[in-house]
């Protein structure tokens, strides 16, 4: 048996298996899953460098909120990490389903029509090449 009391060994074992990369994540983002998908393919597995260069000239919503989040993700990298960016990739980016807004749209005939606002979770992980 384990010694000690019950959140001091989660605190120890949540120690052991805590993510050291750095990342950065938005909730509730005002886009679907799958436009922010198509934005984050375009980016994964770049290094930071190039993955700014692509959501700069994207013509895409999502790329200028995910180009902010990228710069988040490499100030968290420079700052909390001590990493330099020039060694920065990124290894990990996916967007997650959140809450959706439902909404009602009349119709003919006193019907009302549903209109679903999604929203995202986006998460970017990067690490060092």
């Amino acid at each position: 048996m384990a010694k000690g009391h019950r959140s001091q060994i989660k605190r120890e074992r949540n120690e052991t298996n805590r993510e050291t990369r750095p990342s950065a994540r938005v909730s509730h983002a005002r886009m679907s899953v799958q436009k922010a998908g198509f934005v984050l393919d375009a980016i994964r597995g770049k290094d930071v460098e190039t993955a700014l260069g692509i959501l700069t000239y994207s013509p895409r919503y999502a790329s200028s909120v995910i180009k902010k989040l990228l710069d988040s993700a490499i100030a968290n990298a420079e700052n909390n990490n001590g990493l330099q960016r020039t060694n920065l990739y990124v290894a990990e980016c996916y967007a997650g389903r959140a809450a959706t807004m439902k909404r009602i749209r009349p119709r003919a005939q006193g019907r009302a029509y549903r209109i679903l606002k999604r929203n995202s979770h986006i998460t970017i992980v990067l690490d060092v090449r």
